[in-house]
């Protein structure tokens, strides 16, 4: 990289971006672009992925080729570009033949930056001549992990994105970004889309405003309500996993009073984009979907994510739950769990007619992985522990700290309990039934059920049969508890069935004692909590909340006359800056957070002067 470009990152962060310094890995992914190299992010949904190849692509001389898998994340990030005073465009399906020419012919006369492209229109004649017409200095992919199979969307336009590169003389620079990558998923990146000894940089999963959650209410509807009902001004996401579902809730949550909004593949195209813009827009506080929505979705003021049925993998989740708070405000994601989630999900990986595979062993092997996938994400959804740390472990990251106190088990009142004896029991129990059963038929051996089932096995024989006076559900935490510490284990096939695990010789040999932390009650509210290994938010700060509706509404009034989200115009965090500060000049006003050249010169009177009128008349 060269001492011009290290000096002109941070201009070019200030003056577009508003911002002072790079958070996390961007300065690394941006040094190793500008000295010519390939780059891997693997960065969670909010640590800023788009900055790693925006600020490259105003230094270089030629053109950036952004390929990107949705047209909302596209016309979302073309819309903050220019208001941050970067020209760009997007070439997708809802463009006409003549806007595309419109587009491309303004891009040779170098109107534009960047170039926002979906994967399938790579190979359109008009865009192929283009490209060896003008100078193209990136070529970045967004959503990288859509390039391979082991993912959770796998996309087979993205396997043609190597050969659209190589045809681009002389080769550009290539960089690759995703939210979420398991090590299996990142070598497939780097080796499908043929990186070239990469810098790759992996920021830390851990967002500590997110407050995660899981719930096992015995009728979700009611909790979903209880949850809601001091929402109701808050922009939300609710997943669920069918349009049924998704189409029942939202006419419920109608009728109970809430602005809600459906979203799913099942609705017209037109509808769809209405209900997305409603929700985008403000106009309506929830949308209700499945998980056909949200990928690429930059809106910054989502304040909770509510997965009214489990999802089918943690990266799922995290991805889908990564939506909330991505203007660093607190911010709810929470499960409502139930068993017939994971029926639910069973049948869906089973029956996955949508998806193609290459040769039926890969289809056998990766339904089975997908099953793996499903079961960690149950152990999720029933373990005591942190569930912070607990996915951040998936991820590959070890933290120093063992509880949060910002997720719902770290907040709960708990207790050590002895379950040595019962766990003793249970292990020995699936000995004798030799492996082969599931969990639920396991239970009812050890509960001594009188099912023909089992008495046609001669289980009712066994030295285990009855041995446990424990209920259902108390054996079924203790079994999920015994198969997350790998003292149980269960197989990925179609009927999963419960066997010992790796460590079982040490309850059942070694005889060691083994404790559970189970919740007895909840503790504190998240608005209360301070988590233990964060920076405690500076108390002096008073954020009048007269001054921040009267910004809020400003903001309104602006983006509807420019036809744009609120949340491009300032997001939330930049108007809290505001009401902090209390900038009276343009200069003072200069340092808000996310106030860069552009968005000064647009908006720098009017905001000072709604802020100074507010405390004169304070």
């Amino acid at each position: 990289m060269t001492t011009n470009f290290a000096e002109q990152k941070l201009q070019v962060l200030k003056e577009y971006f508003g911002h002072q310094s790079f958070r996390s890995v961007q300065e690394e992914l941006i040094d190793a672009t500008l000295a010519g190299r390939d780059a891997l992010g693997i960065m969670p949904t909010g640590a800023g992925k788009s900055v790693c190849f925006q600020v490259p692509a105003v230094l270089f001389d030629g053109i950036t080729i952004v390929i990107s898998p949705l047209i909302s994340l596209m016309k979302d990030q073309t819309a903050s570009l220019t208001q941050n005073g970067i020209k760009s465009a997007y070439i997708n399906s809802s463009l006409t033949p003549a806007q595309t020419k419109k587009i491309l012919d303004n891009a040779l006369a170098g109107e534009y930056k960047l170039i926002y492209i979906a994967p399938e229109r790579l190979d359109y004649d008009g865009f192929l001549n283009f490209t060896r017409k003008i100078k193209i200095s990136m070529v970045t992919i967004d959503e990288a992990h859509c390039v391979s199979q082991w993912g959770q969307d796998f996309r087979p336009s993205y396997t043609k994105i190597a050969g659209f590169v190589s045809g681009i003389n002389p080769r550009p620079i290539v960089s690759a970004f995703t939210a979420t990558a398991t090590p299996r998923v990142r070598k497939d990146i780097v080796d499908i889309l043929e990186l070239n000894a990469p810098q790759i940089s992996v920021a830390s999963f851990d967002r500590a405003n997110l407050k995660f959650d899981v719930r096992h209410p015995v009728k979700k509807f009611n909790e979903l309500i209880e949850i809601l009902k001091d929402k109701k001004d808050k922009s939300g996401i609710i997943y669920c996993l069918t349009r049924k579902t998704v189409d029942d809730l939202t006419e419920k949550l109608k009728a109970a009073g809430f602005n809600a909004a459906s979203y799913h593949a099942g609705l017209t195209t037109k509808q769809r984009h209405a209900n997305q813009d409603d929700f985008i827009f403000d106009r309506v506080n929830i949308i209700v979907a499945t998980n056909a929505f949200g990928m690429g979705i930059d809106k910054s003021n989502v304040s909770f994510v509510i997965h009214y049925n489990m999802p089918k993998d943690i990266e799922s989740y995290y991805q889908e739950a990564g939506r909330a708070g991505r203007d660093g405000s607190p911010a709810d994601c929470i499960v409502l769990y139930s068993g017939q989630d994971i029926m639910t999900n069973l049948f869906l990986i089973n029956n996955s007619d949508g998806r193609e595979y290459e040769t039926p062993e890969d289809e056998l092997y990766l339904k089975s992985l997908e099953r793996e996938r499903l079961k960690e994400m149950d152990q999720y959804c029933n373990t005591n522990e942190c569930l912070r740390h607990y996915i951040l472990k998936y991820f590959g990251e070890i933290p120093s700290w063992n509880e949060c106190a910002n997720c719902g088990n770290c907040n709960a009142e708990s207790k050590m309990e002895d379950i040595t004896i019962l766990s003793q029991k249970i292990l020995s129990c699936v000995v004798r039934m030799q492996g082969n059963f599931g969990k639920n038929f396991v239970m009812d051996v050890l509960r001594g059920s009188k099912a023909e089932k089992i008495i046609s096995f001669g289980f009712n024989k066994l030295s285990t049969y009855g041995i446990c006076a424990e209920s259902k559900e108390k054996l079924k935490d203790v079994i999920n508890f015994l198969t997350i510490n790998k003292f149980l284990a269960t197989t990925n096939t179609e009927f999963p069935v419960l066997k010992l695990g790796a460590r079982a010789a040490e309850i059942l040999k070694d005889k060691i004692k083994v404790e559970m932390k189970v919740s007895t009650a909840q503790k504190v509210e998240a608005a209360d909590i301070v988590s233990k290994y964060k920076d405690k938010p500076d108390k002096n700060i008073v954020i009048n909340k007269e001054l921040f509706e009267a910004l809020k509404r400003l903001r309104q009034t602006i983006a509807a006359q420019q036809n744009v989200p609120a949340y491009i115009i300032f997001p939330n965090t930049a108007l809290i800056d505001m009401c902090g500060k209390l900038p009276k000049t343009k200069e003072e006003f200069s340092q808000i957070s996310g106030v860069g050249s552009q968005k000064l010169e647009k908006y720098g009177d009017i905001f000072v002067k709604t802020i100074i009128e507010f405390l004169n008349g304070r």
